[in-house]
């Protein structure tokens, strides 16, 4: 197994070659990994896997209730959301099916919950219901006064977006995948049948190439020739609020949807705080990542309607995510025989639940434009670490503190990050190369006190390993 950060790239010539780690691309290199013929490269341009799109997202498993009927998107929902849901309960990935309320506010609202209810059963989701206004406040007391009514999916559940990616790539570099870091492609050929990736870190060689690369897919596509879809960077700013405010929503709730996308919505987290937003912004600048004073306001007027009490609770983080929406409704995930070539585009907030269909779909379509699979394996399954709040913790396991005090002796107080936790995760298969890649594996400095208290005897173990 391969990890390389430094130094040049291999002068061999892979098979595939994947361009982006995010969850999508890190689940195509996963489901490759599967045939042990074949060399592949998975080549990130940033210094740890899931670090765009895949980070920053509202962290739900969708069930593809309202998805348009018939596209490739509410196929490869459907399907992989049972994948994913398989998938995360024998890797460790913290699930909680909490289920949703589609929220009506008006009366034009309470009208389209019978056609999104009709839509979920073309997407064959048949367990949408309709409920009024007592049965909806019964589920949610801390509900703001004026709804009316709404449409209850109970399938929705919340999902750890920073395992999930890191579980499939963990998976790829255990069988034979090479993950190249720090390698930003910065012109992308194809000539003589094969492609040529130029990075600052070398040329990296390749007879099949698949182009994952979020909000940079369109990018490449066009230096391959093709002009197929746009890419406008789509900020979603987001508040998260302390876990005392836990206790206000029981489920998701969801706005009635606009053609922007689901709106503003207020959802708990597997690690037992509670989000509100996202914004929807259109952009330029596919870097702007930045929270926004105007958006945060904005945020929390409308989350004092939804659950008027949150917006007095405690802020523990802001975050923006930026996400790779089109001019289409639809995926954008088209082979190029002649080129040896797939474009993965156009994948919303939906690719973290699609994943894993999505990475089916693809291997299918680089067999169909003539990549020799051959033989096929069962992947050893791996065992991620806990970061949800409803599953034992390692401090929480006389057991294993008995056998290893290092899983009894505290270093995140506010997240409750064990020195056990930190050590294990800073000697994985793909280790955090900064503080940020040590909190998404771990939670430390993910809490309250956004590391104030434990800052500096985190970096000292980070900084500890490095040497």
């Amino acid at each position: 197994m391969t990890v390389t950060t430094t130094g040049l790239l291999p002068q061999t010539t892979y098979d595939v070659a994947i361009i982006g780690a995010g969850v999508v691309g890190s689940a195509i290199a996963r489901a490759l990994a599967h045939h042990p013929g074949l060399r592949i490269a998975l080549v990130e341009s940033q210094d740890d896997v899931g670090q765009g799109t895949s980070k920053a997202n509202t962290a739900i498993l969708h069930t593809g209730f309202d998805a348009v009927p018939g596209s490739l998107e509410a196929r490869l929902v459907r399907e992989g959301a049972r994948r994913l849901a398989a998938y995360a309960a024998e890797s460790g990935i913290p699930v909680e099916p909490v289920g949703a309320l589609l929220v009506a506010w008006d009366e034009d609202q309470l009208a389209a919950l019978p056609r999104l209810a009709e839509k979920a059963e073309r997407n064959d989701y048949q367990e949408a219901r309709l409920i009024g206004a007592p049965e909806l406040h019964a589920r949610e007391p801390h509900l703001g006064p004026g709804a009316l009514g709404a449409l209850h999916i109970p399938g929705e559940s919340i999902i750890c977006p920073w395992t999930t990616t890191l579980a499939f790539a963990t998976q790829a570099v255990r069988n034979g995948v090479d993950l190249h870091l720090n390698s930003p492609v910065q012109q992308a050929s194809y000539a003589g049948s094969v492609h040529r990736l130029r990075t600052p870190r070398g040329t990296l060689h390749a007879r099949h190439l698949v182009n994952s690369a979020g909000l940079n897919a369109n990018t490449l596509d066009r230096q391959l020739g093709h002009d197929d879809f746009t890419v406008t960077p789509r900020r979603g700013q987001l508040i998260v609020y302390d876990k005392f405010a836990r206790a206000l929503v029981r489920h998701i709730l969801l706005p009635v949807p606009t053609a922007l996308g689901k709106g503003v919505l207020v959802a708990p987290t597997v690690y037992g705080n509670v989000l509100l937003g996202p914004t929807a912004e259109d952009l330029h600048d596919k870097r702007a990542t930045g929270s926004t004073a105007v958006a945060l306001a904005l945020l929390r007027e409308k989350g004092r309607r939804i659950l008027p009490e949150l917006v007095d609770e405690e802020v523990t983080a802001v975050y923006a995510g930026l996400r790779a929406a089109t001019e289409h409704e639809d995926y954008r995930i088209t082979a190029h025989p002649d080129q040896s070539y797939v474009t993965v585009g156009g994948i919303r907030s939906t690719g973290l639940t699609a994943s894993l269909a999505i990475a089916a779909h693809v291997v299918d379509q680089l067999a169909d434009i003539g990549l020799e699979l051959g033989s096929k394996r069962d992947l050893e399954p791996v065992r991620m670490p806990n970061l949800g709040e409803a599953f034992p913790r390692p401090h929480q396991h006389p057991g294993l503190i008995a056998a290893d005090p290092e899983y009894g002796t505290l270093v995140c107080h506010c997240e409750r990050v064990s020195r056990g936790e930190i050590r294990d995760a800073l000697a994985s298969t793909i280790p955090p190369r900064t503080l940020d890649g040590l909190r998404r594996r771990t939670r430390a400095r993910a809490g309250r006190c956004q590391g104030f208290y434990c800052g500096a005897t985190v970096r000292a173990l980070f900084e500890g390993a490095e040497a």
